[in-house]
């Protein structure tokens, strides 16, 4: 890893100017903020990885940006490809501890969509929707597409919170046709700067909420407000569950432990908690 400021290069792409380390300090990294540092690297793996690693070492509220991932992850090891500076790749360590039963820490990922969909309605000017349990989905052209997702790693103590973003990424740039980006999106905002920092305040203020409500999802207004939010309620679903299996109905709503309900055509309602979940056309 190399960091950004370092790169000789930085400017070759002067439309993908590169984020600006120092200020994003200045900005997040206060007396009394949640986030403790805030580091940016010109290229690496994978941000989980670099900062599950040091997760130990490090306090909570540590900030991983890369500019560019070479072996970025999402859900079930898919692979996240961009062009450097394109979009936000970042994780963040959390470490709710003795304040928040482990049981609830499955709500992390979920807050982390809410988290981002708000920042960036109030940071970029672009309605966001979450599609169960992490996407991060835009509309463009009319069509729902994926421009960004979640993906939770546990530690010895806490948890990794990875956020990929699409922000410039072009229709040419796409790395498949179901993508989108905050471009395409025609966002007021797509400067990466106060687009971070939008969501990284966003962040700190719903993770303070639910951690100061012991993790409950109702008292946080965490659960209601993901549901509003969720773009997979009341669509007609496959659900792709571990072990081959698949189970298909109405998404009827999230529970309390953050899963999915389901109910088949057959009336009988379901609890998933880990699956891959397509929204199905013509219901």
């Amino acid at each position: 890893m190399t960091p950004s400021d370092a790169s000789a290069g930085r400017w070759s792409d002067l439309d993908r100017p590169p984020l600006s380390a120092a200020s994003l300090r200045r900005a997040l990294v206060t007396e009394g903020s949640l986030w403790t540092s805030l580091e940016v690297v010109e290229s690496t793996g994978s941000t989980n990885g670099d900062l599950a690693a040091r997760a130990a070492e490090l306090p909570e509220g540590a900030v991983l940006v890369a500019e560019e991932q070479t072996a970025g992850r999402g859900r079930l090891d898919r692979s996240w490809v961009a062009p450097a500076r394109s979009g936000l790749f970042f994780s963040v360590l959390l470490k709710p501890g003795a304040a928040v039963p482990a049981e609830q820490w499955g709500w992390l990922p979920l807050l982390a969509g809410v988290a981002t969909a708000t920042g960036l309605s109030r940071g970029a000017g672009v309605d966001m929707a979450l599609k169960w349990p992490n996407d991060l989905l835009v509309t463009v052209d009319g069509e729902e597409r994926k421009a960004g997702g979640i993906l939770a790693e546990r530690t010895a103590d806490g948890i990794v919170l990875g956020i990929g973003l699409n922000v410039t990424l072009t229709e040419d740039e796409l790395p498949v046709p179901q993508a989108g980006s905050l471009a395409l999106a025609k966002a007021a905002v797509t400067d990466r700067d106060p687009v971070l920092r939008a969501v990284l305040r966003s962040l700190e203020e719903w993770y303070g909420r639910w951690r100061d409500a012991g993790g409950d999802p109702a008292a946080s207004g965490l659960q209601e407000t993901y549901a509003t939010g969720c773009a997979t309620l009341g669509r007609h679903v496959r659900a792709e569950l571990p072990g081959g299996r698949e189970l298909t109905g109405t998404a009827e709503a999230v529970d309390a432990e953050g899963r999915l309900v389901v109910r088949t055509a057959e009336g009988e309602r379901s609890a998933v908690g880990a699956a891959d979940v397509i929204h199905l056309r013509g219901h």
